[in-house]
């Protein structure tokens, strides 16, 4: 069954409700999900009233609450999910940035413009340029905000694929409940407003055309359309959009990407849908790079979801491991290349059929010192152990002389300071000499949307045909498009959703307040 007809009964609903309710007052107009010419004026009084609304409850979403918290205005932050934090609770933690205290400390030399032009080259150019220099010159600020607000990151700095030098932080919980939690804790102490269960339906829009609030379905319970009961919120100074990417989506992300069909698996939760960000193009928004979805290259087949592999894979296979094909127990590419060019090489890995054949990744003790899914992935059979290299080959149907001869091939790169091969970094690189081995076989999963809407440097929504601001409309973190071009760099999504999400509060609550009226 369709959920349209119940989308616009509850529609129908809040404007029979607004217009009991009208008393006088500035002429609004709802703009939900019927055509926007259909939009009749009606004047309603707000349910509650704030000064910012925050749509979205993750990195971005929390960010921008409790910087406008900070910054002295009434904050409501609204979630469909039944808890916070959305995708960012389950990501890995890692945030890149450019000026780290702890890059000063291990003497790695780096700066913003070097950060940019390693996401311009992941990006294959297509970047927004100026977004692009607005999010890698704030990460330094936005990691030490992070800090004071009590994120512990890891005592040392990593090496992630496609990053000219090690600039990554990592939370110590190797998620990013380590920074969500935090932020959600100073947001209560703020006096943030924050509603789980809480359905965006449409925006509230003046006789102006500005954004003044947002109509919602209270009590509502993911997924069904029918639930709860329509509300309306009004926002004096602006909506901020932090609704993330649509990865879940699979209708709408086959129509970005027909290949990306219901058999390829997602990391996202399953609220990541484009319902938020049709919304947004109903209201004139200009979508960018919508068939830019990125997949992400260290997840595993035997597992559903982010899992206990994808941790795994990026701090000990990719840093400090191989990734071999098992018919030949050879590499086939750069392990520290960017996102795109490790899942597009991966994914060539197919038999006469066009059948997947998994590659694997390994490493040894060593190189999986750091890695705290190791335990669990072990547990749940999604790593094995081996005691030697011959043995894991035999574990996954390798040739073992081959996998021997690319191990010793690999320690002389080393050694060298030269891989030849495939032209790998190596400045944390060190040889791979003994047990035990620990191996994980690897096929690429649905992971982040570069595209969404167009916004500028003060996080406005940008319109199509003026491109001029959407008024009192603000989006930030995956919600936007264009600042990651054709791929993400790992640990770039943390390092914008913060300083995007900070970004939009400070715009917006520098704005012009509107006054609007309570039922």
């Amino acid at each position: 069954m369709s959920n349209d007809k119940p989308m616009l009964a509850s529609r129908r609903a809040m404007l029979k409700k607004t217009a009991a309710l009208a008393a006088g007052g500035a002429t609004l107009m709802v703009a939900g999900p019927s055509r926007a010419s259909e939009c009749k004026p009606v004047t309603p009084k707000f349910d509650e009233i704030y000064d910012i609304i925050v749509v979205g409850s993750g990195f971005a979403g929390m960010a921008a609450a409790v910087q406008a918290a900070e910054d002295g205005a009434k904050v409501l932050v609204i979630d469909k999910m039944p808890v916070f934090g959305g995708n960012s609770t389950i990501n890995g933690g890692a945030m890149a940035v450019a000026g780290s205290h702890l890059q000063e400390k291990e003497g790695v030399k780096d700066s913003v413009a070097l950060m940019v032009e390693d996401m311009l080259a992941a990006g294959r150019g297509m970047n927004d340029k100026k977004m692009l220099e607005l999010v890698c010159d704030g990460t330094a600020e936005s990691a030490k905000w992070l800090e004071e607000r009590g994120t512990v990151w890891k005592p040392f700095v990593q090496h992630f694929g496609g990053h000219s030098v090690p600039r990554i932080l990592q939370t110590r919980e190797s998620s990013g409940a380590g920074i969500i939690r935090p932020l959600i804790k100073v947001a209560n102490k703020k006096g943030v407003t924050m509603y789980t269960q809480t359905e965006l339906r449409g925006f509230v829009k003046n006789e102006d055309g500005r954004v003044v609030g947002v109509q919602v379905q209270s009590d509502y319970f993911w997924p069904k359309k029918r639930s709860g009961s329509p509300k309306m919120y009004g926002a004096r100074k602006g909506v901020i959009m932090a609704t993330g990417g649509f990865g879940r989506d699979i209708d709408f992300r086959q129509i970005q990407q027909p290949s990306l069909t219901d058999e390829l698996d997602s990391t996202n939760h399953a609220g990541a849908t484009a319902d938020a960000l049709k919304l947004m193009m109903l209201e004139g928004a200009n979508p960018v790079h919508l068939d830019q979805i990125q997949l992400g290259p260290w997840s595993s087949p035997d597992e559903k979801g982010f899992g206990t592999a994808s941790q795994f894979n990026t701090i000990a296979t990719y840093q400090n491991g191989l990734v071999v094909d098992v018919r030949t127990g050879e590499r086939f590419f750069n392990e520290l290349a960017d996102r795109k060019a490790r899942a597009d090489a991966i994914m060539t890995r197919r038999d006469d059929e066009g059948k997947p054949v998994y590659p694997v990744g390994f490493t040894n003790a060593k190189g999986a010192a750091q890695a705290q899914t190791l335990a669990w992935g072990l547990k749940y059979d999604v790593i094995k152990k081996a005691d030697t290299l011959e043995e894991l080959a035999k574990l996954y149907g390798m040739p073992a002389d081959k996998l021997v001869a690319q191990v010793e091939r690999w320690n002389e790169a080393v050694r060298t300071g030269e891989d030849k091969e495939f032209g790998r970094p190596l400045m944390q690189a060190f040889e791979l000499k003994e047990g035990p081995w620990y191996g994980v076989r690897m096929w690429p999963k649905v992971h982040y949307c570069m595209g969404g809407v167009r916004v500028n440097t003060h996080s406005e929504v940008l319109h199509l045909v003026s491109n001029k601001p959407i008024a009192g409309l603000y989006a930030a973190g995956e919600a936007t498009g264009g600042i990651h071009g054709a791929s993400r760099l790992g640990a770039c999504a943390v390092a914008e959703g913060v300083v995007t999400g900070r970004n939009a509060a400070k715009h917006a609550f520098a704005s012009n307040t509107v006054e609007l009226q309570l039922a």
